[in-house]
């Protein structure tokens, strides 16, 4: 049988031993080898049954003062290396307060995007209505309902990308052209009209400077009593000064499109040179900008509109085109490089 003696000797010992244990684990492991099973306090304390009552009454003081005191320096230690474990952590993983904050980064409207939106703003002011449809479409909206003859060279394959081929009115293509949505617009509502219609369109065009297989235009439709060339011309003006500046002149010169007759394109002064040539002009003092017309009866009828009754007129423009024009952009790839140094220019 232990002495009480030995017993006090022994957490005497312990007691000294647990203020530089390194760990948890070793703590518990010199708690255990006097307090665990089969350890000597434990098994004092099962013999006190058998014990003289001489012997029972020092014994049994010895065994609680030595449980007592290793149970105390095991807790205190234990409490020691958690507090280091904490602030060691703490000192790893500390954050200032006071340090100002760090915004993530901001993303921002595409250039393209940002010159659509503006573009209908200005048309959206003169009491126009946006108006949308399908990028897949028919031949009949996008050529037939359009005035554009079977014999036009943009119906062939080598300018148009047909989903399912066909020279009848049925056939599938993506559009080459807004206007197909100009000839559905009138179809399902009644004069007057008066709508722009921006949008993604599609040629099978190798990929340069200037030409991409995929853009966005812009078109326009006004539908009412009398429309007038004039009240094309005021409409448009207002437009270019509006984009490019108050200060800017323009002319219109004859040209050709299916859909309308008269028809023309509308020129704005070089805003980089005013007008005396430049490169962005190409010496002429003049940029084209977007062509226009009067809406051939013939496109009216399609539609179902009284050409006797009715007038309108058309335009339309590229919008990656004038965003170039604007900003001085040489290559409308740029518009689609994923290189965020090019875009970031224009913020």
């Amino acid at each position: 049988m232990t002495s009480a003696a030995d017993l006090r000797k022994l957490g005497d010992a312990i007691a000294a031993r647990l203020p530089a244990a390194p760990t948890v684990a070793e703590v518990d492991g010199l708690e255990a080898e006097a307090l665990g099973p089969g350890a000597p306090v434990t098994e004092a304390r099962r013999s006190l049954r058998d014990a003289p009552e001489t012997v029972r009454r020092e014994l049994g003081q010895a065994v609680n003062e030595v449980t007592a005191r290793v149970t105390a320096a095991a807790k205190e230690r234990r409490q020691a290396l958690a507090a280091s474990e904490r602030d060691a952590r703490l000192a790893d993983e500390w954050l200032d307060m006071t340090l100002p904050g760090r915004a993530p980064a901001r993303g921002r409207a595409h250039l393209v995007a940002t010159v659509w939106d503006e573009i209908v703003d200005i048309f959206v002011a003169l009491g126009y209505t946006v108006a949308t449809g399908p990028e897949v479409e028919t031949s009949y909206y996008n050529f037939d309902a359009l005035n554009t003859p079977s014999t036009h060279p943009s119906r062939l394959e080598s300018d148009t990308l047909y989903v399912a081929h066909g020279s009848d009115p049925e056939g599938v293509l993506l559009r080459t052209h807004t206007s197909p949505v100009q000839a559905r617009y009138m179809e399902a509502h009644p004069p007057p009209v008066y709508i722009v219609v921006p949008g993604r369109v599609y040629r099978r065009d190798a990929v340069d400077a200037t030409h991409t297989p995929v853009f966005h235009q812009l078109e326009g439709l006004a539908v009412d009593d009398a429309i007038t060339f004039g009240d094309l011309k005021g409409t448009l003006e207002h437009f270019a000064r509006a984009f490019f500046g108050s200060r800017r002149r323009v002319r219109f010169l004859p040209h050709f499109f299916p859909f309308t007759e008269p028809s023309a394109e509308l020129h704005v002064d070089c805003f980089a040179c005013e007008g005396s040539g430049c490169r962005v002009c190409k010496e002429s003092g003049w940029i084209e900008l977007l062509g226009c017309g009067v809406v051939d009866p013939n496109v009216l009828q399609a539609v179902g509109y009284d050409p006797e009754v009715l007038s309108g007129f058309a335009f339309g423009m590229g919008i990656d085109r004038l965003a170039m024009i604007r900003y001085g952009i040489p290559e409308l790839r740029m518009f689609f490089d994923p290189d965020l140094r090019i875009l970031r220019q224009f913020r």
